[in-house]
């Protein structure tokens, strides 16, 4: 077996041996990359059976268009059941508030946790990958939360052999990351391989930006230009998509798949640490997130 095979063959493993043991499986499906080729994964592992399990969508109300008309197609084309948590709602009804910054992407912690319960999901299928961030490369394949949906990265399981344990107590659940062992350049020799249809926006484009704290960020309703701030169009692509507010694109020339792997193949920085504002707000940003539920 080449790379890829292996890789392949460890998540779609993973995938059945959760699906077997837990009751209520959801995967966490944004449109984005990642989580894209888990979907994909899952729809092999099971073929030629439908994915038995729903898919979960936390929205900002940010998301680019793009990739929310994206996801809705594939949805459409695997008959499957979307389940929405808007963050929208939560401000709306003021169970979560407006950050000063605009920045959605901190607020989806407490839909998601609700959804789970709501739901009573027992495993939650994520895309994470232990090259993306620090936090994420303590994560074990199956991790524990807690009955608050909070995760002590003290208390994790050994995974010795391939052996992983999803038990837990009423009220706690656990994450599964079938993707924990592939790389950014893993996935895109992946896509390419299966010719996995992707966002536009992955590909170059050219689109107004401005430059903040050193990203490209988009000119649109939800990441307005300063004074100051000079917009300028240019050909861009966007490594990882999210929030608009806080999600920067790189330059790029790169308009398909083989020229996106040999720009990625020659990077030293991962695509979050490139392109993720909200990751930049601490040391220890992401891994205070998860503590508290994020994915």
């Amino acid at each position: 077996m080449n790379h890829l095979a292996t890789l392949e063959a460890e998540a779609i493993h993973i995938i059945r041996e959760a699906v077997a043991e837990l009751e209520r499986p959801v995967l966490l499906f944004s449109g984005g990359k990642d989580s894209v080729v888990l979907l994909h994964l899952a729809a092999k592992a099971f073929w030629p059976g439908p994915v038995p399990f729903p898919l979960l969508h936390v929205d900002t109300g940010h998301n680019f268009p793009e990739v929310l008309d994206y996801r809705d197609a594939v949805v459409a084309e695997l008959g499957a059941r979307l389940v929405v948590a808007k963050v929208q709602d939560y401000i709306d009804d003021g169970r979560l508030l407006e950050r000063p910054d605009g920045t959605r992407n901190p607020l989806q912690t407490q839909p998601l946790l609700d959804a789970i319960a709501e739901h009573r999901f027992d495993a939650v299928f994520g895309g994470g990958r232990r090259d993306e961030e620090k936090a994420r490369a303590k994560e074990r394949v199956v991790s524990l939360r807690d009955e608050f949906g909070q995760w002590d990265p003290r208390n994790q399981r050994p995974e010795l052999w391939e052996l992983y344990n999803p038990r837990h107590r009423p009220g706690e659940h656990v994450r599964v990351f079938p993707l924990s062992n592939w790389t950014e350049l893993d996935v895109w020799h992946y896509i390419a391989e299966e010719q996995i249809e992707l966002p536009s926006l992955y590909y170059a484009h050219d689109r107004e930006v401005f430059n903040r704290e050193g990203m490209w960020l988009a000119v649109g309703p939800y990441s307005e230009p300063r004074a100051g701030d000079v917009v300028r169009t240019l050909q861009v692509r966007y490594r990882t998509v999210g929030d608009m507010s806080c999600t920067g694109a790189v330059e790029s020339d790169a308009g398909d798949v083989d020229a996106v792997l040999i720009e990625v193949a020659a990077t030293r920085i991962t695509e979050r640490g490139a392109t993720r504002a909200d990751d930049r707000m601490s040391e220890a940003a992401m891994e205070d997130r998860k503590k508290e539920g994020y994915f």
